[in-house]
């Protein structure tokens, strides 16, 4: 019987079951209101169930269960018949690299803040399933991204909950010696050091670097506290660690990557490092260069120039003095492998330039966000056209089992081989949608929209009364129509993203009257659900969020706009498997892809955005709506304007009245049409497997 609590800790260490659907659901079945508390932590929920209540719980059925699921995880570790195996056994024998200052991977793991880190977990993710021999770099993040709070006001509050090792499926790392690794950084005149933990994800690895020990000071002891946390002296430190210390932790585990691929420039102080040791073999710098460039591919992620991590002469003469002193690179070389301009002396620093530098290759992370990048760091290349700029792109995906929800999982496997099989190509996504009726279709919708209206229900009302204003909302309006607002009857719009100025969140606000028409129109009405955290710093961004629950409070509004707070990667599951539609309207073209509208497709929903990041290319006419055709204006005011009523327009004459027109058995046949396009197209294309086999053969292997 000691097997069964065995297991349960093997299944619980390993984030694996994070996609795995039945994993998930047997640790639920546990207790679901623990499971809920514990924001689907399978450790932490462990350390609340005594052996002797699992041991009385391993009934016949049970057991079964965690026998099945066991070995199903034992199989998939154990398989040696993978993409990578056949495609590329060099990659198998040494790994893969990547370095990013944040990782998405399941909201109980707090050290990711955004798109960023959801694209490097879900990179992880298929890079495992795939079969790579794949290391992930990061930080260990004591106190994560901020949990968000609403005042009453509806103004942001940031609150930092501490992360405990001890409720996480992490471990040690320890040296031959069986004492913990310990990584020495120099940063400035003082030595730091940092503790390695390990993280199993599926057959990949996930490194992270803890400066949070007894033998640091007090002040390098909270360089990994906060993901993107404090100053640009914290942001320095914090990439320093990232990437010279993540170097080191490579070293001293004995690994020898065949590429060493740095997801945004966060990380780009690797190459230094890398530079450092073939210094220590007696190259000269040019020919350490050309070898640390052989070795290293980029991506970037940022289209606006002002979102690249830059750094003062001053700054980085004195954070890397020391360091210098003991590799041999002399300050000005250094200076010049990050300078935009290497003959001004008050040039800034900047990573993506070190990254640019350094690497054999670099790619943006969508067709035009490949063009933006070629035109914004074309004055690097003197001479080069900008067609060939050496920046190319891979458009990102999504790791499509992390965002099925459970039911939409057992859906496709009624219908199908399952997900694997719709995400597999077109003409298997068409073969598997040709065995299901539009009935089937309606149904799914129907499931998922009342699992997201339950969710919310629960979570606004804990939402309310943390806010001291549940009792004064329920007092206001004693009809039902008020006390549960949303219905799976009306066609139902998702907002959620970080919320940076630029993605536009209020667009839809522009006209309150045209809205209010739309959104209470008696037949044919419309509800909104927003979420979404603006950074710590950034006032413009809260003010956003502040505006959208003013709105959501006008009597016109209430109950049919709801913003939920702490957006998290829990919190957009239930979104993105719920809403009908996915509403996306950056300033073109600075959304370098986005995926949020890409994990819509397989529960049936439908993109209605801007023509900017990856919908440009996912876009077909039949597969969801495009607001314009990316006319850019000079004049933000008229870009919003023009925006906004190309946004009402479809809205009123194109979305809403194709959801509401519907057969003798109350199915909307046309709108469904458009959800098998949707379905057919973006789901075998906009996956990380695909994403990943592509950086594969394009640069891991080049």
């Amino acid at each position: 019987m000691r097997k069964y609590i065995a297991d349960f800790q093997k299944l619980s260490r390993n984030l694996w079951w994070s996609w795995d659907t039945e994993t998930k659901e047997l640790f639920k079945e546990l207790s679901p209101l623990l499971w809920e508390r514990v924001n689907h932590n399978p450790v932490e929920l462990l350390r609340h169930i005594s052996n002797d209540e699992l041991l009385a719980r391993i009934d016949c059925e049970f057991g079964e269960k965690l026998e099945r699921v066991s070995r199903k995880m034992d199989d998939y570790l154990a398989a040696k018949d993978t993409w990578a195996g056949k495609n590329a056994p060099g990659l198998v024998k040494n790994p893969v690299a990547y370095f990013s200052a944040e990782f998405g991977i399941h909201e109980s793991v707090r050290i990711y803040s955004g798109g960023l880190g959801v694209l490097a977990g879900d990179h992880i993710k298929s890079a495992s399933d795939l079969g790579l021999n794949f290391i992930g770099i990061t930080l260990f993040y004591k106190e994560g991204y901020f949990r968000q709070y609403l005042n009453q006001d509806g103004w942001q509050v940031e609150d930092y909950p501490i992360q405990y090792p001890e409720c996480l499926p992490i471990e040690k790392v320890t040296g031959p010696d069986g004492k913990d690794l310990i990584i020495p950084v120099e940063i400035g005149q003082t030595e730091v050091f940092a503790q390695a933990w390990k993280l199993q994800v599926g057959r990949a690895r996930l490194y992270l670097l803890d400066t949070n020990i007894p033998p640091n000071e007090a002040n390098y002891r909270n360089i990994c506290s906060r993901v993107y946390g404090g100053d640009q002296t914290m942001r320095i430190n914090q990439e320093i660690v990232l990437g010279i210390g993540g170097v080191k932790l490579l070293h001293a585990l004995g690994e020898q990557p065949a590429v060493y691929h740095m997801n945004e420039g966060h990380s780009a102080f690797l190459t230094v490092e890398l530079l450092r040791n073939q210094l220590a073999e007696g190259r000269t710098l040019e020919e350490a260069k050309q070898e640390v460039s052989s070795r290293c591919v980029f991506t970037t992620h940022t289209p606006v120039p002002a979102g690249h991590d830059r750094f003062s002469r001053d700054m980085m003469h004195y954070s890397f003095d020391k360091y210098l002193e003991q590799s041999g690179i002399q300050f000005d070389d250094l200076m010049r492998l990050g300078s935009e301009n290497p003959d001004d002396p008050n040039s800034l620093f900047t990573m993506t330039v070190l990254a640019l530098r350094l690497s054999r290759s670099a790619n943006g992370v969508s067709k035009l966000h490949g063009e933006v990048s070629r035109e914004m760091w074309q004055h690097l290349y003197e001479g080069v056209p900008v067609e060939e700029v050496p920046i190319g792109h891979i458009t990102n995906g999504i790791h499509m089992p992390s965002w099925a929800a459970g039911f939409t999982d057992t859906f496709w496997k009624r219908f199908s081989d399952g997900i694997e099989q719709v995400t597999e190509s077109q003409e298997q996504a068409e073969k598997a949608l040709a065995s299901v009726s539009d009935q089937d279709l309606w149904c799914l919708r129907y499931r998922l929209k009342r699992n997201l209206i339950d969710f919310v229900y629960r979570y606004i009302s804990n939402q309310l009364f943390h806010q001291h204003v549940y009792a004064t909302y329920m007092e206001e309006d004693s009809s039902r129509s008020t006390k549960n607002p949303l219905s799976p009857d009306v066609l139902t719009i998702g907002f959620a993203r970080r919320f940076a100025t630029y993605k536009r969140a209020p667009l839809i606000f522009r006209d309150l009257d045209r809205l209010g028409r739309i959104i209470n129109n008696p037949s044919m009405p419309l509800q909104i659900i927003f979420s979404g955290k603006a950074h710590p710093h950034d006032d413009a961004g809260k003010e956003f969020i502040r505006q959208i629950v003013e709105y959501a409070r006008l009597p016109q509004f209430k109950g049919k706009i709801i913003f939920l707070e702490n957006y998290n990667l829990g919190v957009a599951k239930r979104l993105i498997s719920g809403v009908d539609v996915w509403l996306n309207n950056p300033l073109r073209p600075m959304e370098a892809s986005g995926t949020s509208g890409q994990k819509i497709a397989l529960h049936g929903g439908l993109n209605f955005s801007i023509p900017d990041g990856w919908w440009p290319e996912a876009h077909n006419g039949e597969n969801g709506w495009s607001i314009g055709h990316g006319q850019q204006f000079e004049n933000p005011e008229e870009q919003d304007q023009r925006d906004a009523e190309e946004l009402y327009d479809i809205l009123e004459n194109q979305i809403i009245p194709t959801y509401y027109e519907r057969n003798e058995h109350n199915i909307p046949v046309k709108w469904l049409k458009k959800v098998r396009n949707a379905i057919a197209t973006i789901a075998p294309e906009y996956n990380t497997h695909r994403m990943v086999r592509e950086y594969t053969t394009k640069y891991y292997l080049k």
